[in-house]
């Protein structure tokens, strides 16, 4: 007894919670559209009194009918008023519906926009830390899936909660006339379907949240099966079957859940919905009983009848309006958990080095990826000044680009610290900072916006300048292939949107090199792996061009290929996070270690 009114009181206690949200859901609609809002709060307020009015109004037709129908010369014209009045004010409650109707459609449209608004701004300041953590985006997809309706949702049945209130309690007003008991009766009787229904309620909630992994899985699936990016693949190695065999498993397991969940809560709806019905019928009977013995009028049964069936629907709508803010209190807490989610302070405003002949220095830097004991990086140390090159060579995962992303600061170092012109990275600016590096990234974005806009993107100052276009084209190789298409830098990219055109890799990488030469002013200049799609021929043009465009810049480049590599003032072989050699070519050639190993294995094969 003591475990079940402990379990009670937890249930209420979080239930009270919960319910903290609504406040900040009314600010944001009010925020959204103060006069949309006070409309709405308006138009409740008439459709809350007027059917009370409807039901006085019957009464005084029905016993007006019974007073004319008893004398012996009947005086119709006071029936017809009530009858014309009953008409306006039937008119009025339309019109009431109607309006909260429009008024919540409109407020719908904002306020999805401005919620979606919201994530997307909030997303823009989160750190990629965070974009590779499964659980964070876990709270990304439930935010998504379902806030940007229930602000709305909850302000609704607010309102529809104080539209059946007023109503209930004009409602109750009348009845106490006839009996307080039947104002016991009505309200008492929709309880039991209250309760439970709040019950589960949170358990759906509950069930929403532990599938969110699966649900994520399934939205992957289908990309993977319906996207041009994936379909190849899965037509030729007929993955297709296997994969929508995993998605008919993972909508299996989660129909059994909310086939279960809405068996038991229709069954327990049904169940205790009987109490209502029956404490209805008995109240009916009563009232007849009544009218038959003389103690009420039968017009005021038809208005106490009228009464008990709307105050019945009105205390139903009441428990299923609290039940449903309770509901959307539980996925509001989604939205805000992630809109506070807890940003590290990006300290830091020099706009300045104290000394840029200094360039960048890595000073005994490691770093481990979140949630991870193993260092990516361990130990580094390096310095590259203004117009020379560093080459990084090693095997895939070794930490090569783990330092690029270092270096620009979407992550910060374990342990060590980096420098740029004598200044701490964390001191900069980081805005300041991003603008001075030019950077193409082996999985770089292919947007599917227009060719301008494309290689606009490396510099959103000046995303719009064709100009700036077409120069930044020229230094990265791509201007050749642009200028033959009909409609040149405005051509639709990718095939998502009609009339697109798809691009070869090389091409494509071209566009994402030119991206990165858009920072004219940059003077810091990184190509993950830039010409891996390329021929060889057309590698060797691009760096001939490259290293002529960046003679006064720092550049690093990571490259399996040993041609490219070659030229590079300094090259660091890197092994599990830790640089193993350092020299130039000649000088790793003469140790004779694991870089010059590599280079006469790729150079074999040209044999």
């Amino acid at each position: 007894m003591a475990d079940e009114s402990a379990a009670n009181a937890g249930f209420l206690r979080r239930a009270v919670g919960v319910f903290g949200y609504s406040r900040r859901a009314l600010d944001l609609v009010w925020t959204t559209s103060p006069g949309l809002t006070l409309t709405l709060g308006f138009l409740t307020l008439v459709a809350g009194v007027l059917p009370a009015a409807i039901a006085y109004i019957g009464q005084l037709i029905v016993d007006g009918v019974v007073a004319a129908m008893s004398s012996d010369s009947p005086d119709t014209s006071q029936v017809i008023w009530l009858i014309a009045l009953e008409a306006v004010v039937v008119v009025f409650v339309a019109a009431s519906q109607r309006g909260i109707s429009a008024c919540q459609s409109i407020l719908r449209a904002l306020l999805g926009q401005r919620v979606n608004v919201m994530i997307l701004e909030k997303a823009l300041t989160l750190q990629l830390a965070h974009f590779e953590d499964s659980e964070f985006y876990d709270k990304l997809t439930q935010a998504r899936r379902e806030a940007s309706s229930r602000p709305l949702s909850l302000v609704n049945r607010t309102f529809g909660l104080v539209q059946n209130a007023i109503s209930l309690s004009s409602y109750a007003a009348l009845l106490f006339a006839f009996s307080p008991w039947a104002v016991l009766i009505l309200i008492g009787a929709g309880l039991p379907s209250f309760l439970a229904e709040a019950k589960f309620s949170g358990d759906a909630f509950k069930l929403f949240r532990w599938r969110s992994p699966d649900t994520r899985m399934q939205i992957y699936l289908e990309s993977v099966i319906a996207r041009e990016d994936g379909v190849k693949e899965v037509k030729l190695f007929q993955l297709g079957p296997r994969l929508l065999q995993r998605y008919r498993d993972i909508f299996r397991k989660l129909f059994v859940e909310d086939r279960r969940l809405t068996i038991r809560r229709d069954t327990w709806g049904f169940v205790l919905g009987l109490l209502s019905t029956a404490a209805f019928y008995g109240a009916y009977t009563w009232i007849v009983v009544s009218t038959i013995n003389g103690g009420i009028t039968l017009g005021a049964m038809t208005m106490y009848l009228v009464l008990f069936r709307q105050g019945q629907s009105a205390v139903a709508a009441i428990l299923t309006s609290v039940s449903g803010m309770y509901e959307d209190n539980l996925y509001l807490s989604n939205l805000y958990e992630y809109l506070e989610q807890p940003i590290p302070g990006r300290i830091g405003d020099v706009t300045a080095g104290v000394d840029p002949s200094r360039g960048i220095e890595f000073e005994k830097v490691s770093f481990s990826y979140p949630g991870t004991a193993t260092k990516a990086l361990d130990n580094i140390s390096l310095q590259i000044r203004p117009g020379e090159s560093l080459a990084l060579v090693g095997e895939n995962g070794s930490g090569k680009t783990t330092l690029i992303k270092l270096l620009t600061r979407l992550y910060e170092p374990t342990e060590g610290r980096i420098l740029l012109d004598g200044v701490e990275l964390q001191d900069w600016d980081v805005e300041t900072l991003r603008q001075r590096i030019g950077v193409i990234f082996q999985d770089f974005g292919r947007y599917q916006f227009s060719v301008g806009e494309n290689i606009g993107a490396g510099d959103v100052r000046h995303i719009d300048d064709s100009a700036r276009w077409e120069k930044a084209a020229k230094t990265g190789m791509a201007a050749p292939f642009i200028e033959d298409m009909p409609e040149g830098y405005e051509t639709q990219l990718g095939r998502w949107f009609k009339g697109g055109r798809e691009l070869s890799g090389g091409q494509w990488q071209k566009i994402a090199l030119s991206r990165a030469f858009m920072r004219s002013e940059a003077d810091i200049l990184v190509l993950d792996e830039p010409t891996a799609a390329m021929d060889a021929a057309s590698e060797a043009a691009i760096f001939d061009h490259f290293r002529s465009e960046s003679h006064n810049k720092m550049t690093i480049l990571i490259s399996h290929r040993f041609s490219t590599v070659r030229a590079a003032d300094q090259i660091i072989v890197i092994h599990d996070g830790e640089i193993v050699e350092h020299g130039n070519h000649e000088s790793l050639l003469a140790s004779n270690g694991q870089y010059a190993s590599l280079f006469k294995l790729q150079a074999k094969g040209y044999q």
